[in-house]
């Protein structure tokens, strides 16, 4: 299970603010503060595949083989 079907937002907590608001208000601050490393990495992941989108035929390293011959010199 990726990190997008496991989180989903909850439509009822979502609240519009200002900026001013927003910034006087500390609880995302202390929510963070209070997560283990692991735990941010991930919702800082989430956030990424959020905004990048995630594919997983395409997150692998291409590999790609050439030949290449030599020309001999005399």
């Amino acid at each position: 299970m990726d990190l997008l079907e496991k989180y989903r937002v909850d439509r009822t907590k979502i609240q519009v603010m200002t900026v001013e608001e927003m910034h006087a208000d500390t609880s995302d601050l202390e929510f963070w503060r209070g997560k283990s490393l692991d735990e941010r990495i991930e919702g800082m992941e989430l956030l990424r595949q959020i905004n990048y989108g995630y594919d997983a035929a395409t997150a692998r390293l291409q590999r790609v083989l050439e030949i290449a011959e030599l020309e001999i010199r005399s």
